[in-house]
């Protein structure tokens, strides 16, 4: 059932799990926009700009078909975050606010080989020695500081390079999205600014929402899905969030200033600057691809070593009892080259992941019967959730879902309501070992300055986007 009302001064069709903005809603819009979303979502999502930002992006040349935001959306740079625009690639642009300047933040599920039972006291051990092992917070780097020729290698060939180094298995690139490796990255396209604020800063969390966090399986929706993933109720397992760094924010900041300058050579106008894009095919737009990639393939090598860092400390932890495997990781900052009705496509991924099903080739093999994983965290204090992408996804959002709940209330706004102090207590009295190193910053992050997310979830499985699989329970918390 659809019907159509006046929301926002738009003209919406509204549908069980979904809103439609028709292409003739703003004077330059190419396409429709859809939104994901139930009722409440909706009232949230109307209240910032996503959805300005939304039919902004409608505008861009060379979009095709429609614009999509996913039930998590929020008001972004330029694009909206949770949002997926796919362009022509032979007469579209490729834009750096479609990416993010975080390009490939990511997310990474690592199992264990314990159930919570065997491992319930010694977890706040394991997680004080991850916040050891793992460097966290804004602008820190690590233990690990590359040469020029290392960190080019990185950036040229990602999780390959460390499978020499003894970091990475086979294993692990087999379930890493794109094998952790684009062939398109050029570390020459990558300015010398962005190698310098990333050099040391492989293995590291960062700041703001990223995290290292120990859970286990609370609940198992399709058990024959959870059973192809090697996950089971009471396991206890690791979920990685963080990106490319200082590096790839150098990297977006570096390209939109020059798009922003080489717009009128293309005859380009927008409604919005932060859109600044190229045509894919210019030498501008070619040269970011090649760095984007490049700082995608250092964002994959960053979650694989904080692995290699990871198994080490379970090895201290549980000696040959705390085997660690790499479930999947999945991008959600990235414009990728696909495929889709017979076209090929620039897709853009702006705090969005893909969710191929299990007809898709690059599913990994061993999960072609039940589909790609899918990972929706939630915050420090909620569950995070496991899914599985589907076919029918293909037609109704390019395979993409949402990559979290979503903020619902600014980090200032977060700040002013409750201290950091507080919400550490707060987690604490819930049994949540918490690993900080600014206390002050908790706030930013508590659960409250976020959406539902089992609301979140529940329309992602509802609309055919991806379908639950399992239920995640935080336990142990390392934060920037």
């Amino acid at each position: 059932m659809t019907r159509s009302e006046l929301t926002g001064g738009l003209p919406v069709t509204r549908g069980r799990w979904w809103y439609d903005v028709p292409v003739d809603a703003r004077a330059g819009m190419r396409v429709p926009a859809r939104v994901y979303a139930d009722a409440s979502l909706w009232e949230q999502i109307s209240r910032d700009r996503s959805m300005d930002q939304l039919l902004n992006v409608a505008t861009l040349p060379g979009v095709a078909e429609r614009v999509y935001a996913m039930p998590d959306v929020h008001e972004g740079y330029g694009f909206p975050v949770g949002g997926v625009a796919a362009m022509d690639a032979r007469s579209g642009v490729i834009s750096p606010g479609g990416v993010g300047y975080d390009i490939n933040c990511g997310v990474r599920l690592l199992a264990t080989d314990l159930p919570l039972a065997r491992a319930g006291d010694r977890i706040a051990d394991v997680v004080h020695d991850l916040s050891r092992s793992i460097p966290s917070g804004a602008g820190r780097g690590g233990r690990l500081s590359l040469s020029p020729r290392e960190l080019d290698r990185v950036l040229n060939e990602g999780c390959r390079f460390l499978v020499e180094r003894g970091e990475a298995t086979a294993d692990d690139l087999e379930v890493t999205e794109a094998h952790g490796s684009l062939p398109r990255a050029d570390a020459g396209a990558v300015s010398q600014r962005a190698k310098t604020r990333g050099r040391d800063q492989l293995g590291t969390i960062g700041s703001g929402n990223h995290f290292v966090e120990v859970q286990v399986v609370d609940d198992v929706s399709d058990v024959a899905a959870a059973a192809v993933y090697g996950l089971q109720r009471d396991q206890l397992v690791v979920l990685i969030h963080t990106g490319s760094r200082g590096l790839g924010h150098q990297v977006c900041t570096d390209y939109v200033r020059l798009m922003d300058q080489v717009m009128p050579k293309y005859g380009i106008t927008l409604p919005d600057r932060e859109l600044a894009c190229a045509p894919l095919r210019s030498a501008e737009g070619q040269r970011y691809f090649g760095a984007m990639c490049a700082a995608a393939n250092f964002a994959f090598a960053n979650r694989q070593v904080i692995t290699h860092r990871v198994r080490e400390v379970f090895r201290r932890a549980f000696r040959d009892r705390g085997g660690v495997r790499v479930v999947y990781d999945v991008a959600h900052n990235m414009a990728k080259l696909e495929r889709h009705g017979g076209r090929e496509l620039c897709v853009h991924r702006k705090g969005a992941t893909r969710a191929f099903g299990p007809g898709n080739p690059e599913t990994p093999p061993r999960y072609r019967a039940a589909g790609q994983p899918v990972f929706i965290p939630g915050s420090m204090g909620t569950a995070s959730w496991v899914l599985a992408g589907t076919d029918e996804n293909l037609d109704l959002s390019f395979g993409s879902t949402c990559h979290g709940a979503g903020r619902a209330m600014s980090r200032h706004a977060a700040k002013k309501r409750q201290a950091g102090s507080e919400v550490r207590r707060d987690l604490e009295e819930r049994g949540i070992v918490v690993r900080c190193g600014s206390v002050a910053d908790l706030a930013e992050e508590a659960p409250y300055a976020y959406k539902d997310v089992e609301r979140v979830v529940a329309v992602v499985h509802a609309a055919g986007l991806a379908r639950k699989v399992a239920r995640l329970r935080p336990i142990g918390v390392v934060k920037g």
